[in-house]
């Protein structure tokens, strides 16, 4: 199903698997860019999951921009949340806002902070970004729309790094009790965190047969294949009573389209600077699409503002100390 509006519960925009392919490298560069202007944030995970996000925003998940808060919407809980420059894409590509308001990603005052805070945003469904909570989440909510025979989808965007906590599996244990065949679970697995490989860390293979094991239906698939990605999540989303949870197992590259990020654990929690931001545009045939200097000075001045209106509410001294003048006390 695509984008809905609500009221008339009419297709707002239906896109080809090719135009998706499309979005997902745009939305790539969207990404990038709001990583450059904050100056922090990660990068790898963001890339890795983008394949994933656009087809679920533009094509599979029921929702309505200008309704957020329509009951009947599919909810899509962001386990993985430091992977949140994806979610903000993805929320703006579904016209939730402007794309240039990205560029105040983890900025003072920001409602794009560097982990999803849903009272600040539209669009998000929870705060997340403490690894392993987000499935317990999801299974809540499916469990109510059960409850309340609600025909809405759950999906939870978690990491492979997550399934380590030991929360991942006593949620994943309590959705298959409880029959919830609302729930889909979908795994980024690019084999990386932050402090080296999945598998030199504690290794949690094969996922696939840990989940059947918990009494999900299992699958794994490319993550950068669209083709596989769409099919994989409509049938999740329309095609699903078989009384049991779903989990899609999506290999993926770590920093995926940018040749000095893919497979490269260290920009895991690093934003590109100008001159690699502008050769990652330029890897992604996206060079020319915005006016990078403009979107980037957009950002500044709401930094400047935002700066000034903190600095406006500090206490004043008579005398500056070297604790209380310093740039780190803002």
């Amino acid at each position: 199903m695509p984008l809905i509006d609500s009221k008339t519960n009419k297709t707002i925009r239906e896109y080809t698997v090719e135009e998706l392919t499309e979005r997902a490298n745009y939305m790539r560069g969207l990404s990038l860019l709001s990583l450059c202007s904050a100056g922090s944030g990660h990068s790898g995970g963001t890339l890795s999951v983008m394949d994933i996000c656009t087809a679920l925003y533009l094509r599979v998940a029921r929702h309505d921009p200008k309704a957020p808060s329509w009951e009947d919407r599919d909810r899509i809980i962001w386990s993985a949340g430091h992977k949140a420059p994806a979610l903000y894409a993805s929320l703006a590509l579904s016209e939730y806002f402007p794309e240039k308001e990205l560029m105040k990603l983890r900025k003072v005052g920001s409602p794009f902070q560097g982990h999803p805070h849903w009272q600040e945003l539209s669009g998000v469904e929870f705060s997340t970004g403490s690894l392993g909570q987000g499935l317990s989440l999801g299974v809540g909510v499916a469990l109510a729309a059960e409850l309340n025979d609600r025909k809405r989808r759950v999906f939870v965007i978690s990491s492979d790094g997550e399934q380590q906590e030991g929360s991942m599996w006593e949620a994943a244990m309590s959705a298959s009790h409880h029959r919830l065949d609302n729930l889909v679970l979908i795994i980024d697995v690019n084999d990386l965190q932050i402090d080296g490989a999945v598998d030199d860390v504690m290794s949690n293979t094969p996922l696939a047969d840990r989940y059947r094991a918990f009494g999900w239906e299992a699958f794994e698939i490319n993550g950068h294949n669209m083709t596989e990605i769409v099919e994989n999540l409509e049938r999740s989303r329309n095609d699903n009573d078989s009384g049991k949870p779903v989990v899609l197992i999506c290999h993926t590259v770590k920093g995926k389209g940018v040749s000095f990020m893919e497979n490269a654990v260290g920009w895991h929690g690093k934003p590109p600077s100008r001159d690699e931001l502008t050769q990652a545009l330029n890897e992604l045939g996206l060079s020319s699409v915005w006016d990078v200097d403009k979107m980037l000075e957009y950002g500044r001045e709401y930094e400047t503002a935002a700066a000034l209106e903190v600095d406006n509410s500090l206490p004043k001294f008579s005398r500056d100390f070297w604790w209380n003048a310093s740039e780190s006390m803002r």
